[in-house]
């Protein structure tokens, strides 16, 4: 079991680790074409995020959000359940947490700050529920259904932010600015990161637990074996898909109604940036294994990414877009399932490979 174990570890590590490994030799292709020293542009890269206090810190605060997303997601695809619907959760968190942060009249941050989370969330979970109960109620594709919906919800959102909530003291669109008692300050002077972050990492960590320890856990990966199997079980399959949809959504809430505080501080149709954290959420989901632990240090490192990005575009001629070259070549990538758990071998070199001696034989 034991050996089995530490195999089923290593696919996975390498799994993971390899993508990221192609798309900086691809990366650094591109960067030799034009005329530049791939290793002084990773340099610029990874020491500005990684390697001083204050790039750190802002490379934490980003990826905070996508840890909350990742974790969203990872939720129900573990469950063989296509949440699609992150991103939707994510931004009526965000838009729910802003309005009630910019008008109500409470005088305590605490309580102001627990009330716009706990709004948000709720949203978010509502948002979320819609979809679970078309799957249950009506078998509905969940993938489908999120992905129409979150776009339902994004065009009713940019109602309401441009009519309805609108600033009309500034000439672009957005919501008021959320109060001073419901902003969460800066840890440190010169980063961005903020004491949201501590949140952030305990519910990681009460994830890890649920996701390893608990008998959710263990119910989320019979589900994604077979539901059939967990029905057989003798698993309610249709509570445990609300479940994990409250769950699912109740993340995503956390991470806008959190970024909408920490970062933000007001809602604009921008929000969420480009594509989205909901959606980076996806990548980190799969780069992290839908593991935790896996998550985090994904989205520590995505986040490193993007922070980097602006460095390499201040500190050297190659274009920040070479960040997202390297980011769309890490998802090409994941999508290869380079070493096979059981034989912990390339599965396209032994394809190729075969595909050679079959020819070598028919010549023969």
């Amino acid at each position: 079991m034991d050996r089995n174990f530490f195999k089923k570890s290593l696919s996975d590590i390498l799994n993971a680790v390899l993508p990221v490994i192609f798309a900086f030799l691809l990366g650094g292709v591109v960067i030799l074409l034009i005329h530049e020293n791939p290793l002084e542009v990773y340099k610029i890269l990874l020491l500005k995020s990684f390697f001083t206090p204050v790039g750190l810190q802002n490379t934490l605060h980003y990826a905070g959000p996508m840890i909350l997303t990742g974790l969203a997601i990872a939720v129900c695809f573990k469950a063989n359940l296509y949440n699609m619907g992150v991103e939707g959760s994510l931004i009526i968190g965000a838009f729910a947490s802003g309005i009630v942060g910019a008008n109500l009249p409470i005088g305590s941050g605490f309580l102001l700050k627990s009330v716009c989370i706990l709004v948000g969330v709720a949203f978010a979970v509502l948002y979320s529920m819609s979809i679970a109960y078309l799957k249950i109620r009506f078998r509905a594709d969940e993938m489908v259904v999120s992905m129409m919906l979150n776009y339902a919800l994004a065009k009713a959102i940019e109602y309401l932010a441009t009519n309805v909530f609108r600033d009309t003291g500034n000439g672009y669109v957005c919501t008021p600015v959320i109060q001073d008692q419901a902003m969460y300050t800066r840890i440190f002077g010169r980063s961005r990161l903020t004491a949201f972050i501590f949140i952030i990492l305990l519910v990681l960590l009460v994830l890890w637990i649920v996701m390893k320890k608990s008998k959710l856990g263990y119910e989320i990966k019979a589900m994604g074996k077979s539901f059939e199997f967990a029905e057989a079980m003798g698993m309610r399959v249709g509570r445990k898909i609300c479940i994990l949809f409250i769950l699912s959504g109740a993340l995503a809430g956390l991470a806008g109604a959190g970024w909408m505080m920490e970062d933000q501080y007001r809602y604009t149709l921008d929000f969420s940036g480009s594509p989205g954290l909901g959606w980076d959420g996806m990548l980190i989901a799969l780069m992290g294994g839908h593991d935790p632990l896996g998550i985090g240090i994904a989205a520590i490192f995505y986040a490193g990414l993007k922070i980097g990005a602006d460095n390499i575009n201040m500190y050297s001629s190659v274009p920040k877009e070479i960040v997202s070259l390297m980011q769309g070549m890490i998802v090409l990538f994941l999508s290869v399932k380079f070493i096979c758990e059981k034989k912990q071998s390339f599965q396209l070199w032994n394809r190729l490979f075969k595909k050679k001696a079959g020819l070598e034989l028919c010549k023969s």
